[in-house]
């Protein structure tokens, strides 16, 4: 189980990290590690000499290099987090678990699953925390949603129907499975302790003729839900909206909205039938709640987790295991559009967070 985040910050001595990559979510990592009191902000790497420059005025205290080996040799550094193109997530992250640092890595963990598996054991055996970047994981919507999902709120959940959609970013280097399928898979994998079995998908290459830019992809899970997942850069208006049918209510869950979570004491009831065919379905239509929910910034929350999985060896929330688990579901995604939209199987491995890393 994942670990309580009630601890407040300033509770450990800080962690000493630094921070590789200053592209589109790099300079995010930099501000919330600056500001959280669990961590130190020590150093930051990247490529490109004005992108330090111009971080370097605004953090002046702040080490720069362009150089990923000043911060594996550096002896004041403890932790590492990586915001590079995927492709590089798996030999930068391994060079700093061999230099003997932890690793946060934004999603997803690595470009395979065989990559994402040789990180997570590597870590293991040198009993350090591996942490895939799930942001979502840490938004009080979506844990509100896991609370009452938990509490048997919603009954039985019979589906989840899912949109990410938006007019851009494109990527030149992933599809858009890749870019925007490990926060939904995350999210579900978190609500749901399980793992889909199969996997079936559908996409298109509308823009560049070899990056998918829109894709519909269905999963079917042991306990018999069914989810459905629809993912585009190309859309006339931003879209994060999530609805869960259950047996007892409803939810809708949109990101966008003042109202990000809402409940509705919604069904449908099936009374015995008195004779052959006579069925009388009794529809219920109640309340909706619109649970209150705290104001916190996800990625600080997530920062804190990290440092925190550090400092008592306790997994994290957003632990390797559940990271890997998501980067074998897009290569089911990959899988399914090459055959066609064939249905793959997965596979059915729980994700289990371990209760602590290895000693």
């Amino acid at each position: 189980m994942p670990i309580s985040l009630a601890r407040g910050p300033g509770d450990y001595t800080p962690v000493r990290v630094a921070v590789v990559g200053l592209g589109y979510w790099g300079p995010n990592l930099v501000r919330n590690l600056q500001e959280h009191a669990d961590a130190e902000l020590v150093a930051v790497c990247d490529r490109r000499e004005d992108a330090l420059s111009a971080l370097g005025r605004r953090y002046p205290g702040v080490r720069l290099t362009t150089r990923l080996e000043d911060l594996l040799e550096a002896d004041d550094i403890e932790a590492i987090a990586i915001a590079t193109p995927v492709s590089t997530h798996h030999p930068i992250a391994s060079a700093i678990l061999r230099a003997g640092k932890h690793v946060f890595v934004e999603k997803p963990l690595a470009a395979s699953g065989d990559e994402a598996t040789d990180l997570m054991d590597t870590a293991d055996r040198a009993g350090l925390v591996l942490m895939p970047g799930h942001t979502f994981l840490y938004s009080p919507p979506v844990n509100c949603i896991r609370d009452l999902l938990q509490a048997g709120e919603l009954g039985d959940v019979y589906f989840v129907s899912m949109s990410r959609v938006n007019l851009g970013l494109h990527q030149s280097d992933v599809s858009v499975a890749w870019d925007l399928a490990p926060h939904d898979f995350s999210i579900l994998q978190y609500w749901f302790d399980e793992t889909p079995q199969h996997v079936s998908a559908t996409s298109r290459n509308c823009v560049m003729p070899t990056v998918s830019d829109v894709a519909f992809i269905s999963l079917d899970f042991p306990s018999g839900m069914i989810s459905h997942v629809e993912l585009s850069w190309l859309a006339p208006s931003k879209l994060r909206r999530t609805t869960i049918v259950g047996s007892r209510k409803m939810l809708v869950y949109d990101d966008t909205s003042n109202e990000p979570v809402r409940v509705f004491d919604s069904g449908v009831q099936l009374p015995s039938p008195e004779s052959f065919g006579e069925y009388n379905l009794t529809y219920r239509t109640g309340d909706i709640l619109s649970p209150h929910l705290p104001a916190a910034e996800p990625l600080l929350l997530e920062m804190g987790d990290f440092c925190r999985a550090i400092r008592t060896g306790e997994s994290p929330r957003s632990h390797a295991k559940l990271g890997v688990e998501v980067v074998r579901m897009i290569e089911g995604v990959d899988e399914s559009i090459r055959s066609q939209g064939a249905r793959v199987t997965i596979g059915d491995v729980p994700v289990e967070a371990p209760s602590a890393l290895a000693a």
